[in-house]
């Protein structure tokens, strides 16, 4: 059973830049296609980012191109979402998943607030 453990989320300005961290255990994050998600206030839940095993292609929602990175680092069991330029739309309950496709995640952390402020 993987465990994933988010944290990095708080309370920003517009413009500014958060680090989330997906910490994983019971399984090894490198064999998963591991994506984040996000859900806002009154909304649903939406995709935001995902990185794949092997090759390691990554896949982000038209919304966060160019702001958002995804990577992994293995030793640590970890994957990262660096978020720059953040906006007052990407305040939502950040949420770190795992699973075998990019379509279907088995495994889900209990989520990480990010607060942009205008």
């Amino acid at each position: 059973q993987v465990q994933l453990v988010e944290s990095g989320g708080g309370l920003v300005q517009a413009g500014d830049s958060l680090r989330l961290s997906c910490a994983a255990s019971g399984g090894t994050l490198s064999t998963y296609v591991t994506g984040w998600f996000r859900q806002a206030p009154g909304k649903d839940r939406e995709f935001v980012a995902a990185i794949t095993w092997g090759r390691t292609n990554t896949y982000y929602t038209d919304s966060v191109k160019g702001r958002f990175t995804i990577s992994r680092d293995n030793a640590k069991n970890t994957v990262y979402l660096q978020m720059n330029s953040l906006r007052p739309e990407d305040t939502a309950i950040y949420y770190c998943a795992a699973g075998h496709t990019t379509i279907n995640y088995n495994y889900w952390g209990q989520g990480t607030q990010v607060t942009v402020s205008a």
